[in-house]
């Protein structure tokens, strides 16, 4: 799987690429018996604006790309790692949506 990392309005360290590609190549036990050529995941993180009262507003996108099938789930929250782990179980819950509505 091909996973593309943008950020927004905010640096990429090696320890937020490192937790990303854990958490996106997660997915790689449900993407079985499909060609990882074709597979192509765009992240995005990033804070959404510069002022907001009670701190930063992290959020985070996985744009999901299996050949011509397209997921795409979005999470924000206070801590960027929560908004990670968020968009992660719901483009989990897409994919086996996805996979159960094909069978």
């Amino acid at each position: 799987m091909k996973i593309i990392i943008k950020t927004t309005n905010t640096e990429l360290t090696p320890d937020i690429a490192e937790y990303l590609n854990q958490k996106i190549h997660g997915l790689d036990k449900f993407l079985d018996g499909m060609d990882r050529n074709v597979i192509e995941a765009r992240v995005e993180i990033g804070k959404t604006t510069k002022h907001h009262q009670t701190g930063d507003i992290f959020r985070a996108e996985v744009n999901l790309h299996i050949g011509k099938i397209h997921l795409r789930a979005e999470a924000s929250n206070q801590d960027l790692y929560a908004a990670i782990d968020v968009v992660k179980d719901e483009i989990y819950r897409e994919l086996t949506t996805k996979k159960r509505k094909s069978i």
